[in-house]
C-alpha cells in the first residue's frame, strides 16, 4: 500500500467524514469534534486548514493508494516556543496497523523541516495508545517522559507521553 500526504481538497469531506465518524477514533484524540462527523464538518475544517497561515499550519490528508483514509498536521506554537510545533494524526480504523501512519509522520516531519525554521515537533498521545505511542518511536522520535493525569478525556483522567523529534542540524 502506498501511502503519501496531500494537500486537502474539498472532494475528500465524505472520506474525512467516514473515518471521524468512528467513537474508537475519537477516543483516542482531544475533544472538540462532533460526533457524528458530517461532511460538512468535514468541509468546514479543509476550508479553515486551506485558509490557514502556511508557516503555522502545516495540515495534509493521508492517503493509502490514492485513498484519503486520515489527517495529519503539525502546528506552530508561539512566544518562546516559536520553532517548536505540535503533531497530531489519526487513520481510520480499517487502517490501523498497516505502517500506514509511521510513513505518514515520516513524510510530514521531513516538509516541515525542509520547509519552516522549526527545530521541534513533539506529540503528546495518551499513554494508554500502544499503537500511536509506537508510531512515533518507529517514526524517530524520543520519548521524553510522562505527563501525569495531564487530560481528562470520557470522564477519565488520564496520563499522556511526551515524544520529540529535534532537527538534525
Amino acid at each position: 500500500m502506498i501511502c503519501r500526504i496531500k494537500k486537502w481538497d474539498l472532494t475528500d469531506a465524505a472520506a474525512l467524514a467516514a473515518s471521524l465518524s468512528n467513537k474508537k477514533v475519537q477516543d483516542n484524540l482531544r475533544d472538540g469534534l462532533p460526533y457524528p462527523y458530517t461532511e460538512q464538518d468535514g468541509i468546514d475544517y479543509i476550508h479553515a486548514m486551506l485558509s490557514a497561515d502556511e508557516d503555522e499550519t502545516f495540515a495534509f490528508a493521508i492517503t493509502a493508494d490514492n485513498q484519503v483514509v486520515g489527517s495529519i498536521s503539525i502546528l506552530r506554537q508561539g512566544n518562546i516556543h516559536r520553532q517548536t510545533a505540535e503533531l497530531g494524526y489519526y487513520i481510520a480504523e480499517e487502517f490501523w496497523g498497516k505502517g500506514i501512519m509511521t510513513e505518514a509522520v515520516k513524510q510530514i516531519c521531513e516538509y516541515v523541516f525542509d520547509k519552516s525554521d522549526i527545530i521541534r515537533i513533539y506529540a503528546e498521545p495518551f499513554a494508554y495508545n500502544t499503537a500511536s505511542c509506537r508510531v512515533l518511536e518507529k517514526a524517530g522520535f524520543q520519548y521524553e517522559g510522562t505527563l501525569r493525569s495531564n487530560a481528562v478525556k470520557n470522564g477519565k483522567v488520564l496520563d499522556m507521553k511526551m515524544y520529540a523529534l529535534l532537527k538534525e542540524i
